[in-house]
């Protein structure tokens, strides 16, 4: 009872945090702040609205300009509908149901739309999501609440440390061929799970393809709907995706981010109006929305008799929507009865259209990423749970430092691997990286158990290239500034796009070079700032610029499960204190060391790098690969 009685203080804190960071963030800004930080739309103009259930009206808008700035308006937020006349007063409360590019529509708490909402100048605000933090904490207590149930609270006394996890040893292995041998050992734990698998896939490893194949294989095994979520809509894309690929009927609750044709023919909504009783329905909305028109003809200055008539056309309508509703109703229960996996984010596993259903297995996909309060969602579903990540890259983003030091920080995965390792399989090959770039991590983080295949083991940007390379600014002046609180270095900036510029002519001048053939590349850094300086280094690189389009520079945060032929980090600190402050998160600097399939080159301090072991070993690792440079051979660039 104390493990979910502190979950709960850790989320409430949390929970008080981002909300006062919320307020801050809006209270004072006005609307074309809060659009730059992605909370707002606007301007919008109205496109259409129909009838919903109950006496709701669903709104569909668009952003008219602005349309190039990155949101966060998303599937289930709450939103408000505002006019900026009177933002204060002219406004109308409801909960985004779906959004694809730069429409999206909001089902709003009225039957019809106000008089202010014709004068133009409106917009949608995205509300604080309390509703999420609500679903998490109901969740903790009915975790906790099944603890004292002894057949039903058992996977929760599993995940809790209290129980351990029981397999079938006499189900007969199975091999897919196209898996390797830890893949296809991972699979059989999973099929032979009767509790608790955990997949742990170091980068490269190929963890989504095993999990897809892991997913088809109990699809077959026991005939039974499986639930397979991520704390991403990103991540629950790609596997909406590539189980549909393998020929499972996939249905994606909520709406993809990545707004293919394919994804969206996934989606409920996509379904529905594929629906054999579509047609009903569209007939009897068409019939509502008639009646309501009528409704509205009569204006406000209209005596007893109109009132009444008006009152009667729009229960005639609502009595409509009620049967449009029990249609609706038949045609999703329908759709859900024929899924085989539905997908969806974890908070999404509650959405009302699949709140109630129970599985036999639920797949936790990223769950290194996943805040645990939100993992207990989907797992009260369950009486199987597969957890698949890697404890040992980016964890989730928490807003309150206390909440993360206390603990929210910690994920479920790393728990459970620490507390049931008869549950775990590490997939051991990876398919990325050259091996003297996996080296370091492999020694690191994964007992030196990694080992390249055959195919990337040696790949290399051009014959004779060095894969690895550690270039030192030490004593060469290149002194760290401080940007509000952000650290910079812009002589480092200037070396690393010299140092990238050499390359890239010595590239073009490569017998074997073709144009087209340019290398991917990120230039990544942790500290925001210098990302700055680097974006605005390559801008103003004439010899760079044919092949911006190759050229990525990012946080290392943004480049969390992607890959590139090149990577080069700066790591931007240097300071005669020694001081290295958020770098001395190891596992953020695993994610960007691993991104790089061909050449890594990190450039940095090594007097101020040396004060964490993390560092000096991998200098020392570097020098022993003959990888070690100092900037100062450079001198001449």
């Amino acid at each position: 009872m104390d493990y979910f009685k502190r979950l709960l203080d850790l989320l409430k804190t949390e929970r008080e945090e981002d909300k006062a960071s919320y307020q801050r963030l809006t209270e004072r800004s006005s609307v074309s702040e809060r659009r730059a930080g992605g909370l707002s739309w606007y301007p919008i103009a109205i496109r259409g609205s129909e009838m919903s259930r109950g006496d709701y009206l669903t709104v569909e808008v668009e952003r008219t300009t602005h349309q190039d700035i990155s949101h966060q308006l998303r599937f289930g937020m709450p939103a408000v509908l505002f006019s900026n006349h009177e933002p204060k007063k002219d406004r109308l409360e409801g909960i985004i149901t779906h959004q694809g590019g730069n429409r999206l529509k909001i089902t709003l708490r009225t039957d019809e739309l106000p008089e202010w909402s014709r004068d133009g100048k409106l917009g949608i605000d995205l509300l604080f999501d309390d509703n999420s933090y609500d679903e998490m904490q109901g969740a903790i207590k009915s975790a906790a609440a099944l603890l004292e149930n002894e057949k039903e609270g058992r996977l929760v006394k599993i995940l809790t440390g209290e129980k351990s996890p029981s397999f079938n040893e006499e189900l007969p292995k199975i091999a897919i061929p196209t898996l390797n041998s830890s893949q296809n050992e991972a699979v059989n734990k999973i099929l032979s799970a009767s509790d608790l698998a955990i997949v742990h896939g170091p980068p490269g490893t190929g963890k989504t393809t095993t999990l897809v194949q892991a997913i088809k294989a109990l699809v077959r095994q026991d005939y039974q709907q499986i639930l397979v979520v991520a704390p991403s809509n990103t991540a629950v894309d790609l596997l909406s995706e590539k189980l549909t690929d393998e020929g499972l009927n996939v249905l994606r609750v909520g709406n993809p981010v990545r707004v293919s044709e394919r994804l969206m023919s996934l989606t409920l909504d996509s379904k529905i109006t594929a629906h054999t009783r579509m047609k009903d329905i569209k007939a009897l909305k068409k019939q509502a929305n008639e009646y309501k028109n009528l409704a509205h003809k009569y204006k406000r200055n209209f005596g007893k008799a109109e009132r009444d008539q008006r009152k009667a056309l729009f229960d005639e309508a609502h009595k409509i929507m009620k049967e449009v509703g029990s249609v609706e109703q038949y045609a999703i229960e329908d759709i859900l009865s024929k899924a085989q996996v539905i997908t969806a984010t974890l908070v999404g596993a509650n959405h009302y259209t699949v709140r109630n259903l129970r599985y036999k297995t639920v797949v936790i996909d990223e769950a290194g990423q996943a805040l645990e309060p939100a993992c207990w969602i989907p797992i009260l579903k369950a009486e199987k749970v597969v957890l698949a990540g890697d404890h040992f890259q980016l964890a989730p983003t928490i807003k309150s430092s206390e909440a993360a030091k206390n603990g929210l920080s910690t994920t479920l995965l790393e728990k459970c691997v620490s507390l049931h390792p008869e549950s775990v399989t590490l997939l051991e090959e990876q398919y990325r990286m050259n091996e003297a770039i996996m080296g370091y991590s492999s020694k690191i983080f994964y007992q030196n158990k990694l080992k390249a295949n055959v195919s990337v083991a040696r790949h290399l940007v051009f014959p004779d290239d060095a894969p690895l390379a550690f270039i030192d600014t030490a004593g060469c002046g290149f002194d760290e500034k401080l940007e509000g609180t952000s650290s910079t270095n812009p002589d480092e900036a200037a070396f690393l796009f010299k140092h990238l510029t050499q390359y890239a002519s010595e590239l073009m001048h490569s017998k074997s070079f073709k144009i087209e053939n340019f290398p991917t590349i990120a230039v990544i850094s942790p500290y925001k700032e210098q990302i700055g300086l680097l974006k605005e280094q390559l801008i103003h690189n004439a010899v760079l610029q044919p092949f911006t389009d190759k050229i990525s520079v990012n946080t290392i945060d943004s480049f969390q499960g992607q890959e590139r032929d090149i990577v080069y980090i700066s790591m931007t600190r240097s300071n005669p204190e020694g001081e290295i402050g958020f770098l001395s998160d190891i596992r953020r600097m695993n994610v960007a060391m691993t991104r790089a399939r061909k050449k890594l080159v990190v450039i940095g301090d090594s007097a101020t790098l040396s004060n964490l072991p993390f560092y000096s070993d991998f200098i020392s690792y570097a020098d022993g690969l003959n990888a070690y440079q100092s900037a100062w051979e450079f001198a001449d660039m």
